[in-house]
């Protein structure tokens, strides 16, 4: 068990941004009602692009750290290694907005490309004009021919200060998403783990490295690399991470760049300044000029051991706006110019709020079914409380494939969930009750699961939407819509090594037992049954989607986390509705 100096882990987010903000007063500011958006106290004005940067926490300085003037207007701050939700994003958006369009950067991760692009369609819904820019520098995490598919890691600085600085030069949304794509082409990153980091929740580290081993590629959330070797020296290492650098960006001599050599949570500037002198070493031979580096922490993964390097090939113009002045509580440049002048005029933005008022009359509803509303929320319980006691199992699963979050994250969406219920009325349809829960998830969870899940309960909730209780031909279709949500949200198929493969088998064999004349009961044991079996095949598929594809044949020989996760909810269910 790791050791860590935090308080309730249910209030870690809050306590971060409470923390920040008091630190830095003159640099930020919470707005919106979600209270996760942290925004510049002189950064949005009126006719400017506003630059909003995200992802979840745990990576600090990253995001919030890049709020200010010069830089990022906003940044929503998610769950540890979680997006942000869209409900959060929005915030942010309309913080930012100064009526010229607003561009939201993020790393090229499922739940964050889900949760922004939400965001992006709700905020145009609301008029605002939002833009989503993934950053792709990570070159272990895909090859050259599939560069849209690589993760975005510490390389995201590069493009963050481009952005932030083409649009407090007052460029336009094309303009500034163009600047973002060259700092993009022109930057690659490749990182090294030493040790394992350990999520808050659970104080256990959420992978193994062996001692006297090292693992190349690592993501920044903890994802296993490309190979695990033995460990190296600092110049053996550096040597190792730039030679891919220097492959994809051909650089010639008299070329210029920009380094960041970037410490992933617990490494020592000593450790980092003999990368540093290496790269420069390697740099010099080959006649490339440093036009500027940044040696520091600058996108962690908590106390996570090991480093990354990242090089940007330079033209005049991506110096122009690395030199543009900035002032944010992690970076400044220029620091007295960009703080200096009048505050701008802005115009305060908010989103509206959407009425989820239900106008259901239960008088037209199905009656027939012995899964009552009441025996729904005794079902919703059970699943909720098997994945707190399976929370630290499915995390261990997740840390062998992902990040290690997945028993956490599927912890703080039930938690959510079971408030909503909570505060429901007594009288709620099952329809409704999974309105609440979707929008639960949706707001609380953000990573993938936020959207899988919110969308899974809102299409579940349409397909039984003119019954008041559940027959077994109901309940299967129930199930139904939370695998055709699940599936329409995420694009995934049955065997790609995702939570689809528990959630297709249960509905296939739910479907057979009702051909056959099963109860309410036996279909959901079906369910269960099909379910367990489809997560258990798992272990043998390679995965093809999600973080975990990067591993490629690495990923065979471990159970897929969400599949585990969804064949624990059905098999409580299962069990709900036997003890009923």
């Amino acid at each position: 068990m790791s050791k860590k100096l935090i308080n309730n882990p249910d209030d870690l987010i809050a306590e971060l941004i409470e923390g920040m903000v008091s630190a830095h007063p003159d640099h930020l500011t919470v707005e919106g009602e979600t209270g996760r958006a942290i925004v510049a106290r002189n950064g949005p004005r009126d006719g400017k692009v506003g630059i909003v940067v995200g992802g979840g926490s745990g990576h600090e300085p990253a995001f919030a750290g890049y709020v200010g003037k010069g830089l990022a207007d906003a940044a929503p701050l998610g769950n540890i290694f979680a997006s942000p939700s869209p409900a959060q994003i929005m915030d942010a958006g309309f913080a930012a907005d100064g009526g010229a369009g607003v561009l939201f950067l993020y790393g090229n991760y499922t739940g964050d490309v889900m949760n922004f692009g939400m965001a992006e369609e709700a905020m145009a819904r609301q008029g605002v004009v939002a833009r989503s820019f993934v950053t792709t520098d990570d070159v272990a995490s895909a090859p050259r021919d599939k560069i849209d598919e690589r993760r975005g890691i510490a390389g995201n600085f590069f493009v963050f200060k481009v952005a932030g600085a083409a649009a407090d030069m007052g460029a336009s949304l094309e303009a500034v998403e163009a600047a973002a794509k060259r700092a993009n082409d022109a930057t690659r990153t490749m990182g090294v783990a030493l040790s394992a980091c350990s999520m808050p929740q659970t104080g256990k580290a959420n992978f193994e490295i062996p001692d006297g081993e090292m693992e190349i590629g690592m993501g920044i959330h903890g994802e296993p690399g490309i190979a695990r070797v033995p460990a190296e020296t600092a110049d053996a290492v550096t040597d190792r991470l730039l030679h891919p650098i220097l492959g994809e960006l051909a650089l010639n001599p008299g070329d210029r760049v920009a380094v960041l050599v970037n410490g992933l949570g617990s490494t020592t500037l000593l450790e980092l300044y003999l990368l540093h002198r290496r790269v420069a070493e390697v740099l010099k031979a080959r006649q490339i000029d440093i036009h500027h580096s940044w040696v520091g922490e600058y996108c962690t993964s908590l106390e996570m051991g090991g480093a990354s390097v990242s090089l940007m090939k330079l033209d005049d113009d991506l110096v122009n706006w690395l030199e543009h002045p900035c002032d944010t509580p992690a970076l400044r440049v220029g620091a007295g110019e960009a703080a200096s002048g009048e505050t701008a005029n802005r115009t305060l933005r908010t989103r509206k709020q959407v009425d989820r008022e239900s106008k259901v009359s239960r008088n037209d509803l199905i009656t027939t079914g012995t899964i009552t509303p009441v025996v729904f929320r005794r079902m919703m319980a059970a699943s909720a409380q098997a994945i707190f006691t399976q929370r630290d199992h499915l995390c261990e699963l997740d840390g062998a494939v992902g990040d290690g979050d997945h028993g956490v994250t599927m912890e703080i969406g039930w938690k959510a969930a079971l408030s909503a219920l909570d505060q429901s009325a007594d009288k709620a349809t099952i329809s409704e009750l999974c309105n609440a829960m979707a929008q639960a998830f949706l707001d609380a969870v953000g990573a993938s699961a936020g959207p899988l899940y919110a969308t899974a309960f809102s299409t579940a909730g349409v397909a039984v939407s003119d019954r008041l209780n559940l027959d077994a031909a109901a309940a299967v279709a129930w199930l139904a819509g939370m695998t055709e949500g699940i599936a329409s949200r995420g694009g995934a198929t049955a065997g790609e090594k995702t939570m689809i493969d528990a959630w297709a088998p249960a509905v296939l064999d739910a479907s057979r037992a009702l051909k056959q004349g099963a109860s309410v009961a036996s279909c959901m044991m079906a369910a269960a049954e099909g379910a367990a079996r489809g997560a258990e095949a798992t272990i043998k598929m390679q995965s093809n989607r999600g973080r975990s594809k990067k591993l490629g044949s690495r990923s065979i020989g471990h159970k897929d986390p969400g599949a585990a996760s969804a064949a624990i909810m059905i098999a409580a269910w299962a069990q709900a509705l036997r003890d009923a």
